[in-house]
């Protein structure tokens, strides 16, 4: 696993880096932990990384704005692209009922789970040069990633003063490869409904959709 050499980057820990792409489909059928508690610590990391940069790097910006400008780089589709731009999703340890439906939600949690194992490994000094070399050419170029759903839909509810809320309707399938089914719901009214593999992924389809027909 030598996807980290371009950035100048070598895990003394591999066995941290294997947990750290180690899906919980390929855990619950060779036994062993998964990506999930470092994923919990990598997006703490992310969170401090980029909420110091946008700080320093915009001293005139207020809060509110900052949290959105900070949001729209930290959401799925984003941490998916930085995943797929470092090489990690080749890496992504997926069980035999897993493997033919990787998707963007388990890409983009490995980007934040590798992060916490970098950060462990190696420092925050360390996992801060590294994420920002990824996440610095999207900065600079303004590139606007579309697919944080839930954060646009929750900006337009917040104009009218309306209630938001995600209602799961379904959760079906083994542990491993579980399908949700979420509802959003505003002012009581069902707006859309989403479909995943994760409930973010599915929340995030429903507020898609909701979207649509409030356009």
């Amino acid at each position: 696993m030598n996807f980290l050499n371009k950035y100048n980057l070598k895990i003394t820990d591999e066995e941290l880096l294997k947990l750290a792409l180690t899906h919980s489909s390929y855990s619950n059928e060779h036994k062993g932990g998964n990506y999930e508690r470092l994923e919990f610590l990598g997006d703490a990391v992310l969170q401090l990384i980029t909420s110091e940069y946008f700080y320093k790097t915009l001293p005139e910006v207020g809060e509110g704005e900052l949290s959105k400008i900070r949001a729209s780089f930290v959401c799925e589709e984003a941490l998916a692209q930085y995943s797929k731009d470092v090489g990690i999703p080749n890496h992504i340890r997926l069980g035999n009922g897993q493997i033919k439906a990787l998707n963007d939600t388990i890409i983009a949690d490995c980007f934040e789970s590798v992060l916490g194992a970098i950060y462990l490994d190696k420092g925050f000094n360390v996992a801060k040069k590294y994420c920002l070399e990824v996440l610095t050419p999207y900065i600079k170029e303004h590139h606007i990633f579309l697919g944080d759903y839930k954060s646009r839909l929750q900006e337009m509810v917040q104009t009218d003063r309306k209630t938001l809320e995600y209602v799961l309707v379904s959760e079906t399938g083994p542990s491993h490869d579980k399908t949700f089914v979420f509802d959003v719901v505003i002012d009581g009214i069902v707006y859309g409904r989403g479909t995943g593999k994760s409930k973010k992924e599915a929340e995030q389809q429903a507020a898609k959709n909701a979207l649509a027909k409030k356009a």
